[in-house]
C-alpha cells in the first residue's frame, strides 16, 4: 500500500459523494416553504432574525470539553499496550497529560470555565 492506493481512496470518495447529490438533486423535490429557512425553536415560532449573537462563552465551554473527549479517545490505547512498551509509555502519557493540563489552566485563568 502506497501513494497509490490513497490517490485511489480518495478519487472514489469524491466520486461516491457527487453520485450522492446526483441522485439526490435528480429524485428530490425542492421546497419553496418560507418556514424552512427558519431558525426550529421547539415548535415554538420564531421571532425576530435568525441571524441573533449568542456569547462567545458556550463556544468556548465546548472546545473545553471536545479537548477533553479526545484526551478519552487517546488513553484509551495507551492504556491497553501500556505493560507491552514499558516506561516509555509512562514518559509520553505523563507529558501528554501535562500539555492538557496546562491547557484547562489557561481556559480557566481566561474565564471559560465559568457558566453564565
Amino acid at each position: 500500500m502506497g501513494a497509490s492506493s490513497l490517490i485511489v481512496l480518495a478519487i472514489a470518495a469524491i466520486v461516491f459523494a457527487a453520485c450522492a447529490i446526483a441522485i439526490a438533486k435528480i429524485f428530490v423535490r425542492g421546497s419553496t416553504n418560507p418556514q424552512k429557512g427558519q431558525a426550529y425553536e421547539s415548535g415554538i415560532k420564531s421571532q425576530g432574525t435568525v441571524w441573533a449573537q449568542f456569547n462567545v462563552g458556550y463556544y468556548l465551554f465546548a472546545l473545553v470539553f471536545l479537548v477533553f473527549d479526545v484526551e478519552l479517545i487517546f488513553i484509551y490505547p495507551w492504556a491497553v499496550v501500556v505493560k507491552r512498551v514499558g516506561m516509555t509509555a509512562l514518559v509520553e502519557i505523563v507529558i501528554f497529560v501535562f500539555i492538557l493540563f496546562m491547557g484547562l489552566l489557561y481556559a480557566h485563568k481566561k474565564g471559560a470555565l465559568k457558566w453564565m
